[in-house]
């Protein structure tokens, strides 16, 4: 066997060495696996689910069950009542105080007719009926958009009526008529509900890897593992490499389990009640993950050098809660304050991760060029980050503790 192939074999084993320590360690650790295999990944496709599923069981149930509402003057306009009743809403017995009782939640909304309805009617005037409700209470909403529509409906109905009484066509009332033509795809409506999806991604990759990152450098550094490791005839990359694998490897099956959750889980949401369609199997998968290997290799690069400015883990468990928040803060924006994507926006790193997994999730698909600049931003960012914490590695004071 010739020197360089020897050489090459000995990097191999001693990067594999390290990689297969680490591994190995970490998976009796309990922490690192309740929060790298369960917690992180399944905890937050869980919450989703349950979240949405009761939300949207609650607006469907407003909407389609009889709709208890109370009213204020009833009596002064019979013929509205039954046209409320006809469409599932059931008048009650009129309350004291409504402005007191919506804020209280003790009714969604209250429908209040003036005294002097009857009477403007029959003379033909213009009549107004009033919708009392807290707009601040969102599980109203719904209640407040069905009386709304009903008393709409009614008053066009009426009007029209009226006119034609009068010998005029319906239309003179309306000599406009606004027609609306949504161009939203099922996909693209229901990527607007799920646009939470990117963060949580990322959130996973981060806590997958987070506490390997922590033990690995602050945690032996405590232990006083970590000088007797450097004190080996193996070169400082070489570790940093076995170690930085490690925790790219709890990450990516972090992430992998979570895709995986999605995928189950997301059956279970009621999405097509809502005229909507939700794609998150295999196919949709692999292109998140394909996407997401170089920001494993970037969180994890970044987890290890803050780590390796920690005395202890405890230390560096601060730092690395405070990072945490940097990886969503593209998520969070774009949630707040939506942007038309830009093509440089896609070499950013976690902003083209953002924007690719929200056009997989509208069904358009990432162009070549897209895909390309999202994975080469973030390699660059990657190869960036490695370096630095390569070069970390090489300083005698990382090793000592205290």
């Amino acid at each position: 066997m010739n020197k360089p192939v020897t050489n090459t074999m000995t990097r191999t084993r001693a990067f594999l060495t390290v990689f297969l320590k680490e591994v190995k360690e970490n998976l009796r650790d309990r922490r690192t696996i309740i929060s790298a295999f369960l917690t992180g990944p399944l905890l937050g496709p869980l919450i989703l689910v349950m979240m949405l599923n009761v939300t949207l069981n609650r607006q469907f149930d407003k909407a389609e069950k009889p709709l208890p509402v109370p009213v204020i003057g009833a009596a002064h306009a019979p013929n509205l009542i039954n046209a409320l009743k006809a469409s599932g809403i059931v008048p009650k017995a009129p309350i004291g105080d409504p402005e007191l009782a919506v804020r209280k939640q003790d009714a969604d909304v209250v429908l209040r007719i003036s005294p002097d309805y009857a009477d403007a009617w029959r003379k033909g005037e213009a009549v107004q009926v009033e919708l009392i409700y807290d707009s601040s209470q969102r599980d109203a909403n719904a209640a407040v958009e069905r009386v709304t529509q009903v008393v709409e409906t009614y008053a066009r109905q009426q009007g029209a009526m009226r006119l034609v009484a009068r010998g005029l066509s319906p239309s003179t009332a309306w000599p406009v008529v606004a027609a609306r033509r949504d161009q939203a795809t099922a996909q693209a409506r229901a990527a607007l509900m799920f646009s939470i999806l990117p963060y949580f991604f990322v959130l996973t990759i981060f806590v997958g890897g987070m506490y390997l990152a922590i033990d690995l450098t602050a945690g032996e550094r405590e232990r006083q593992s970590l000088e007797p490791l450097f004190a080996n005839p193996v070169p400082r990359w070489k570790i940093l490499a076995g170690k930085l694998a490690a925790i790219c490897t709890f990450s990516a099956a972090s992430l992998l389990i979570s895709l995986l959750a999605f995928s189950v889980v997301g059956r279970f949401i009621p999405t097509e009640k809502l005229g909507m369609e939700l794609d998150l199997g295999p196919r949709f998968g692999g292109q998140v993950l394909l996407l997401m290997v170089p920001l494993i290799a970037l969180l994890a690069a970044l987890q290890s050098m803050v780590a390796a400015f920690a005395k202890s883990y405890r230390e560096a468990q601060t730092y690395l809660s405070l990072l945490m928040f940097v990886p969503v803060l593209p998520s969070i924006l774009l949630s707040t304050m939506p942007v038309k994507a830009q093509g440089w926006m896609y070499a950013v790193p976690l902003l083209g991760q953002h924007l690719g997994i929200m056009q997989l999730l509208r069904g358009d698909g990432l162009t070549p060029q897209q895909a390309g600049l999202c994975l080469a931003g973030s390699v660059a960012a990657a190869l960036v980050a490695v370096l630095a914490t390569a070069r970390l590695y090489q300083s005698e004071r990382l090793a000592i503790s205290g």
